[in-house]
């Protein structure tokens, strides 16, 4: 997996693609970890996703809680695939998506 982060002042944006599975989502993590400090808006690009594991949806729902003490967080550009287990997980009802 790739992830591209762009930080503007206290908003960033994070563009994934490929597969975000076990392995990918502990570096998802640990690039998102280093990017809170002062972080208002963290913006999500999932237009590259073509995979998510339990392990991605855990990621999401720990940054997801993170920004709701500091800010917010929304993801963009979902893929059907993607939207399908944010359906099928209830993740879309809790998670701003445009």
């Amino acid at each position: 997996m790739v992830i591209k982060k762009e930080r503007f002042g206290d908003a960033m944006e994070v563009v994934l693609v490929g597969r975000l599975d076990t392995q990918s989502s502990r570096l998802l993590e640990h690039e998102l970890e280093q990017s809170y400090y002062e972080l208002t808006e963290l913006n999500i690009d999932l237009t590259g996703l073509e995979y998510i594991s339990s392990a991605g949806l855990s990621v999401l729902l720990s940054a997801q809680r993170r920004m709701n003490r500091q800010g917010r967080m929304r993801l963009t550009g979902v893929r059907h695939q993607v939207m399908d287990v944010l359906d099928s997980t209830g993740f879309s009802k809790f998670m701003m998506i445009s």
